[in-house]
């Protein structure tokens, strides 16, 4: 099915996306207007960071309330010279435990998703959350720690320089995009994260609940698809 409807195989590249395919891209999936919000409410000093040097720096974090209730910080996983980068919300329970993003049936159900545009965690593809610590009771993550924990997400992206980005559900969203976001608006279009393409789609957690809104994942998925394919031919 995938091969009838033109999502052959990924290829690499790791020029950046052109001027002329972004605004072809952008003609087929016209970008939101976006609301500004509030920028980091600190700037820790991660300019120069390597990878070891950050996950040092996030597992000894104390700039919100979150690290009070930790095991441990979960940076994220994957290729680090990856061209797919998803972000989701925050560590769960068994991420919390294990330091690993997406590890229980959400992590399933997405690893379900990369399948179906031909991707496998770890192989071209990085995972990472808006914040780094688990949310008590798994609550959605506050502003205020959103905002304490985006400087260490700037440093990943910077890190990886993915071709695309991947805002799993409304808080990967707005941190990245600093806007207000509601998902059924701003999902079906792209977005941009400084010049890189932004996907915004549905959390997995969220499908889980709401099995109807997998046919609309699905055309997130092939807009995806479809973003990475004009971005191959430069």
């Amino acid at each position: 099915m995938l091969r009838e409807m033109g999502l052959g195989p990924l290829w690499k590249l790791r020029a950046p996306l052109s001027p002329a395919a972004m605004d072809e891209l952008e003609s087929v999936a016209p970008a939101a207007p976006e609301v500004a919000m509030p920028a980091a409410a600190f700037s820790p000093a991660t300019i120069a960071m390597d990878f070891d040097a950050l996950a040092a720096a996030v597992a000894v974090c104390r700039q919100c309330g979150l690290c009070e209730g930790r095991t441990q910080a979960v940076l994220g996983v994957g290729d680090h010279d990856a061209d797919w980068l998803f972000v989701g919300e925050g560590p769960g329970a068994e991420e919390d435990q294990r330091g690993e993003p997406f590890v229980g049936q959400a992590g399933k159900l997405l690893d379900s998703m990369l399948a179906a545009i031909g991707l496998r965690r770890g192989e071209n593809v990085y995972i990472a959350n808006a914040v780094k610590c688990r949310p008590p009771g798994n609550r959605t993550p506050a502003p205020e720690e959103m905002a304490a924990c985006r400087p260490y997400l700037e440093r990943q992206i910077e890190l990886i320089r993915p071709k695309l980005i991947v805002a799993l559900g409304r808080p990967a969203a707005q941190t990245l995009l600093l806007t207000e976001v509601k998902i059924g608006a701003a999902r079906g279009r792209l977005h941009r994260y400084r010049d890189i393409p932004v996907v915004v789609t549905y959390h997995p957690a969220y499908l889980l609940r709401n099995l109807p809104d997998k046919a609309r994942a699905w055309e997130d998925l092939c807009l995806m698809r479809q973003t990475m394919r004009l971005a191959d031919r430069g």
